[in-house]
C-alpha cells in the first residue's frame, strides 16, 4: 500500500508543486516569515556513494581481493529546496531516502557531489566554523554531552570553547532551562538522564548560542508520550516567538503535521513533494507514518 502512495505522489508531484507555487503567492499554503530571505538554498544537488560489494561465498572473497565489485549509490538526485526564514519544515521520507544525508550537506559534515549549496548566504563547504556559530544541529541517536559529568558541566564546557558571550549565555540557558525543564537535571550526569531527558538537554545545549537555523534529525525517535510534547511544543515556541527556521525529520507524520506548516516528502533521494500538509492528504488520503 505505502509503494503505490508513494507512486501515487511522484506522478502527482509536479501538478501539486505547481499548485503550492500559485497558493503561496496568495499568501494561504505557508506562514508568514519572520524576517525576508532565504535561509537553505539548494540547486540540483545530488551526492554519491560508492559502496563495495561483499560476499559470504570463498570463491566470491578471492575475487573480491583480486577485482573489487563496487556500486555507486545515489543517496540525493538532483534536489532543488528553498527554505525561508523563519519557516518551520518537515523533511520526511523512508530509510535510506535521502534524509540524513541533507542535513548532513546542509551542516557541511558532507559535501555534494554536485550541485549548489548555500546556507545563511554562505557556503557550508568553505564557511564551516562560521557557519556553525549561526546554526544548530541535533541527531536523534547522538549527544554532545560529556557521558560522565553533570549536564551543567557540558554547557560551561561550550560557552568557554565557542567564546559565547556572557549575556548571551546567561539568557539562553534560562529560557531552555525554563521551557525545557531542565532545573532539577542541571546537576545530574548525563549517562543517568532518560532518552527523553537526554534529548531536552541536547537541544538546550545546542540553543546556547541562539542559532538563527537549526537542523533536528529524528528528534522524537524513542520518546514517550510526555517526551515528545515538551519537545513539539518547545520547537513550535522558538519558532513563532523568535523566528528560528527550523528543518526536522521524522519516520511519524502526526509528528511533523503538529510542528510543522510545510512538508518535502523525499522518495529514493529525490523530492516527490513540497506542500502543505492538506495538499498531501488530498493527494493521498489519510497521513500515517512513513
Amino acid at each position: 500500500m505505502l509503494n503505490v502512495v508513494r507512486q501515487d505522489i511522484i506522478t502527482a508531484g509536479t501538478a501539486v508543486n505547481a499548485a503550492r507555487t500559485a497558493v503561496t503567492s496568495a499568501g494561504t499554503a505557508v506562514v508568514p516569515v519572520a524576517n525576508a530571505g532565504t535561509a537553505v538554498n539548494l540547486e540540483d544537488v545530488s551526492k554519491v556513494f560508492t559502496q563495495w560489494q561483499r560476499s559470504g561465498k570463498f570463491k566470491d572473497l578471492l575475487r573480491n581481493l583480486v577485482k573489487p565489485e563496487k556500486k555507486v549509490v545515489a543517496a540525493l538526485d538532483h534536489v532543488s529546496l528553498k527554505v525561508n526564514n523563519g519557516e518551520f519544515v518537515a523533511y520526511a521520507g523512508a530509510n535510506g531516502a535521502g534524509k540524513s544525508t541533507t542535513i548532513k550537506i546542509l551542516s557541511g559534515i558532507l559535501q555534494p557531489t554536485s550541485g549548489a549549496v548555500t546556507v545563511l548566504g554562505m557556503s557550508p563547504e568553505k564557511s564551516r566554523v562560521e557557519l556553525m556559530r549561526r546554526i544548530g544541529v541535533v541527531f536523534g541517536q547522538r549527544t554532545e554531552l560529556w557521558w560522565d559529568h553533570p549536564i551543567s558541566v557540558s554547557f560551561e564546557w561550550k560557552k568557554t570553547v565557542w567564546n559565547i558571550p556572557a549575556e548571551v549565555y546567561r539568557h539562553q540557558l534560562e529560557m531552555v532551562t525554563e521551557l525545557l525543564d531542565l532545573g532539577d537535571l542541571l546537576n545530574t550526569f548525563a549517562r543517568e538522564l532518560s532518552l527523553g531527558q537526554r534529548m531536552r538537554a541536547d537541544l538546550a545545549m545546542m540553543l546556547l548560542h541562539n542559532p538563527e537555523l537549526i537542523f533536528l534529525d529524528e528528534p522524537t525517535l524513542g520518546l514517550d508520550v510526555l517526551a515528545k510534547r515538551q519537545m513539539i511544543n518547545f520547537l513550535k515556541r522558538i519558532n513563532r516567538e523568535q523566528g528560528t527556521t527550523i528543518i526536522v525529520t521524522s519516520h511519524d507524520m502526526d509528528d511533523l503535521e503538529e510542528m510543522a506548516q510545510r512538508i518535502v516528502l523525499l522518495s529514493r533521494g529525490q523530492i516527490a513533494f513540497d506542500g502543505s500538509f492538506d495538499e498531501l492528504r488530498q493527494l493521498t488520503g489519510n497521513l500515517c507514518r512513513i
